[in-house]
């Protein structure tokens, strides 16, 4: 019998995620999940020391820990054995001239999100990726959750009809105090207008936004928000309540708060049509329910009856075990490491089914948070925003 010869794993460097980082572990543990990448290169740390301590670490060679993502990107694109492709997971405005750097070195970039802090940015970004032939993936990792595939392909089918509503909600309590005031670095940058960009709407409204835009696949039209910040001496929003047009005639809203006590990560969706309704919830990952008009509300179950092969594909384990959010980022790098094998073919496309936010995605997510500040700033007067691109 014939053995299947796994490919090389795809070679992956890394710019932030080093001591004192959280969303970088989650990006490791990501992408070794299915032992598709293999880390082999990092610019850890805008310090030095701490940049050379975090390699050191996690194991990588002296050599290939770097002091700047300049200095990286330079030195792995003349390697033979250079990265293939790099996970940026900075603050937010260190995202654009990163990944800039790398896609100008012929690199694939694996971006956080918000994939910048202006939309001008994230256009040079889009259109240099577009001329360099590379992948550019943005980490909207909700998007891979077994449930929110299936719901997508249940509204793509119409069984919900014409939508009409859509509520995307994604409250916390982790910033009802000024912790970052204490030194707390999560907290520090993310309330830093300059390293931030955005408060509570471009750190976990973008999800929101995403998730209702993903599922739903309703071009938004215009919207109407108010930003709010609660805590003393805070510089940037900490809630957003957003009302939204869409270009269907739906009608939704998006709220964001990072001062809600009582929730640590309520992302949560609903979707009303004129044939039912669904709604999912994040801290119950693996359920999904069903209201056909005139019927009971149906519970769908992650491998259990009426499954359907949109979450199968990004399903891992039996049904009644929990998976959640590791899982779904692993997902995500999953189907990214299928667009990255078939650019080793020579620039193939992956397969169909393949799904993954990209630069367009992520340009269409600092649009959307450009046009809530915009509104904001007016007094909560309509905004339009621009219509997709092709």
């Amino acid at each position: 019998m014939a053995t299947t010869v796994k490919p090389p794993r795809i070679r992956l460097g890394m710019v932030g995620g080093g001591e004192g980082a959280f969303i970088g572990a989650v990006h490791r543990i990501a992408a070794r999940l299915d032992d598709e990448y293999e880390l082999v290169a990092g610019a850890l740390s805008a310090s030095p020391d701490k940049a050379r301590r975090s390699g050191l670490a996690l194991g990588l060679d002296p050599a290939r820990t770097y002091d700047s993502y300049e200095a990286m990107a330079k030195a792995e694109a003349g390697r033979d054995d250079g990265i293939e492709a790099v996970a940026i997971v900075t603050p937010n405005h260190v995202h654009a001239p990163a990944a800039t750097a790398f896609l100008k070195a012929g690199i694939h970039v694996i971006c956080d999100k918000p994939v910048t802090t202006t939309s001008a940015d994230a256009k040079k970004l889009a259109a240099l990726a577009r001329k360099r032939g590379l992948v550019f993936a943005v980490t909207h990792n909700y998007s891979a959750y077994p449930m929110v595939r299936m719901a997508r392909r249940m509204v793509q089918q119409g069984r919900l009809g014409e939508i009409r509503v859509v509520q995307a909600e994604y409250p916390q309590e982790w910033l009802a105090e000024p912790i970052e005031q204490s030194g707390q670095k999560q907290a520090a940058w993310r309330t830093d207008p300059v390293q931030a960009g955005g408060g509570a709407i471009g750190d976990i409204g973008s999800h929101a936004w995403h998730l209702a835009d993903f599922v739903t696949g309703q071009p938004l039209k215009e919207l109407c928000a108010e930003l709010s910040c609660f805590v003393p001496g805070r510089l940037i929003d900490d809630n957003a309540q957003v009302l939204l047009r869409y270009a269907s005639g739906a009608r939704g809203a998006i709220w964001a708060s990072q001062v809600a006590p009582g929730h640590l990560n309520g992302l949560r969706l609903r979707v009303y049509g004129s044939h039912g309704g669904l709604e999912w919830a994040q801290e119950h990952p693996n359920q999904l329910h069903h209201t056909p008009l005139g019927q009971p509300t149906q519970l769908l179950e992650r491998a259990g009856a009426g499954f359907d092969a949109a979450g199968a594909r990004v399903a891992r384990i039996p049904g009644g075990h929990p998976e959640g959010y590791l899982e779904a980022f692993a997902s995500l790098y999953g189907e990214i490491a299928q667009a990255l094998r078939a650019a080793r073919r020579g620039g193939r496309k992956p397969e169909k089914a393949c799904h993954f936010p990209t630069i367009d995605d992520g340009l269409r997510g600092v649009q959307f948070i450009e046009a809530v500040q915009r509104s904001s700033r007016l007094g909560g007067r309509w905004v339009k925003l621009p219509a997709p691109t092709a």
